[in-house]
């Protein structure tokens, strides 16, 4: 016995969407966001003649994210704020371009988290440069090959990237910006969990799943390879291997991910430096980075922490480092709140000079909440 078809009462309505009709509507909308994205490149080309008369630097890091803050904060819904984010970056991004293209340096290849954090500092429409250490960013940035390099220098789980110290202790370069993205790593692969023999990532990250890898993939060999982009790479076509990599690496070499978030960190942030020839104008809420060597006698620490609590300064970050090549001797790196040009500031960098056999002010910055 066939069903029979069920018809609408005579004179009733249909209450569904016509999807006809939602699509000329969507496509007006769309004009109407293209002409406005249109209008908002022209002021912005605007701008970029206003900022070369005043000598204004083109890259305005506390202003774009005001911008950022203002969009998320007037966001009435249905999109997320991470999307509204998404989106008004690469339109920041864009219109940017149209005043100065600018050249980013990260430690590469693509699809690492050093390149996650350029694109979500300066945008797909910059051109991200990717060089294969850390000092090779630095000396990118020295030999003005690039307006801006960006490089990790702590990790809420394993704590400072070491060569990045090394490479301020030897370059001169400032830090103009800092850049705290949450990192969540993913199991990727072609296979099944049960089917995994080994397991490639960079140290940092197996490191920073050691847990989750111990509970779950007990038998598993870890293998140590250069970038979580080699990891997926050698993950590929292995039903038997898996990488600790991003989702973003993921969807780039086609991996699908069998585990997402394997950290064990649930707030697993890793914190960049952006850095280039110059420190950060004063917004206000901004951090200054110092680096310093202090005689190596009992107490001279002490007194040099002493500065700080005198001037008022709340010191964020501190890390002792070896001097390369000269044993029992340490740079220290102080990271405090307030701008080198501010005068408590002014007054403890003063002080901590006369106590000091080298001292160098790395760089002042806006202070940045965590993103991703």
């Amino acid at each position: 016995m066939t069903e029979r078809k069920k018809t609408q009462p005579k004179g009733a309505t249909d209450d569904r969407p016509n999807l006809a009709n939602l699509r000329r509507e969507l496509d007006a909308v769309d004009r109407e966001i293209l002409a406005a994205i249109s209008r908002r490149g022209e002021i912005s080309k605007q701008i970029g003649i206003a900022k070369r008369a005043d000598d204004v630097a083109i890259y305005d890091a506390a202003r774009e994210a005001e911008v950022l803050a203002q969009a998320t904060g007037n966001n009435p819904g249905p999109l997320s704020d991470h999307a509204v984010r998404a989106v008004f970056r690469e339109l920041i991004s864009g219109t940017r371009a149209l005043q100065l293209p600018i050249r980013v340096a990260y430690l590469g290849p693509e699809f690492t988290f050093s390149h996650l954090a350029a694109i979500e500092r300066f945008g797909q429409s910059a051109v991200l440069v990717p060089v294969s250490t850390i000092s090779a960013v630095f000396e990118e940035v020295e030999r003005s090959q690039v307006q801006f390099g960006v490089v990790p220098m702590e990790n809420s789980t394993d704590g400072r990237v070491s060569d990045t110290l090394d490479c301020f202790s030897r370059a001169e370069v400032k830090i103009c910006g800092e850049l705290p993205l949450r990192i969540h790593h993913c199991l990727l692969g072609v296979g099944n969990r049960e089917q995994i023999r080994t397991v490639y990532s960079k140290p940092q990250p197996l490191s920073q799943c050691r847990n989750w890898l111990a509970k779950h993939l007990p038998k598993a060999t870890l293998a140590e390879v250069g970038s979580t982009a080699a990891a997926a790479k050698a993950a590929k076509d292995d039903h038997a291997a898996a990488a600790i990599a991003s989702r973003q690496a993921g969807i780039h070499y086609e991996l699908p991910c069998i585990v997402p978030n394997i950290e064990d960190n649930p707030d697993n942030i890793t914190r960049f430096a952006i850095i280039n020839d110059c420190a950060g104008p004063i917004t206000g809420n901004d951090k200054t980075t110092l680096m310093f060597e202090i005689v190596h006698e009992p107490g001279a620490l002490a007194d040099a922490m002493a500065i700080f609590k005198r001037n008022d300064l709340n010191m964020t970050w501190i890390e002792s480092f070896p001097i390369p090549g000269h044993r029992g001797r340490y740079l220290f790196f102080v990271e405090f709140v307030g701008h080198c040009d501010e005068p408590p500031a002014g007054r403890a960098i003063a002080a901590l000079t006369k106590r000091s056999l080298r001292l160098e002010v790395l760089g002042s910055y806006a202070q940045t909440e965590a993103v991703g």
